[in-house]
């Protein structure tokens, strides 16, 4: 019964960064519950494709670099596409660069905040677009973290940037409610993935 109430056959879920951690095992999930994926990645070959197709279910990948805008109508064009529609957007896509706040570069700074906030941003609006164009209302599901509200330390870029998130899912949850789009953020903890991979 209660699972019935998850079950998302017919829906289209467009996952940024699919290839790897959270964002693999989110879109492993989101198709055992019946969605097709359209699966964002950055390097090499996904290996939830396999994943997705074993559970029954499409997988489109679009390979896309997000530390720049550009790519970001493409992909809505690209998965609307393949599949007619969109439902789901799930923005996991995150990079980190670890120095101290005395020692960190612009670069560090803005190619964090390119990835983590300014594409999460217009991947939204650009998938907002559509769901308003479908006249269909939609999900919009943000990755933010702990360091949203701890600080942490050795992270500034990534902590602002995830700071960030927050704010936005606030702001894009209320101004896209009439849409009928709902805008939510996960704050997860410490989870054994790249990123974190430093801290064993």
């Amino acid at each position: 019964m209660i699972l019935e109430q998850f079950n998302l056959s017919g829906k289209v879920a467009l996952v940024t960064g699919c290839s790897s951690g959270l964002g693999e095992g989110m879109a492993a999930g989101l198709a055992e519950a019946g969605a097709d994926i359209v699966g964002v990645y950055n390097l090499g070959q996904p290996k939830i494709k396999a994943k997705v197709e074993d559970l029954g279910r499409k997988f489109k990948g679009i390979q896309a670099d997000l530390t720049s805008i550009a790519p970001v109508k493409s992909i809505v064009k690209e998965a609307v596409k393949a599949f007619g529609r969109l439902d789901i957007l799930l923005n996991s896509a995150g990079i980190l660069r670890r120095e101290k706040a005395l020692a960190f570069s612009e670069k560090d700074w803005d190619d964090v905040m390119n990835v983590n906030l300014k594409s999460l941003f217009f991947l939204s609006q650009a998938f907002a677009r559509q769901i308003v164009a479908q006249d269909s209302g939609g999900k919009i599901i943000n990755i933010a973290s702990l360091l949203s509200f701890q600080g942490g330390i050795l992270v500034p870029s990534y902590t602002a940037s995830k700071s960030g998130v927050m704010g936005l899912t606030r702001l894009l949850a209320c101004e896209w409610a009439p849409h009928d789009i709902n805008v939510n953020a996960i704050a997860p903890g410490y989870m054994v993935t790249r990123v974190t991979q430093p801290l064993k």
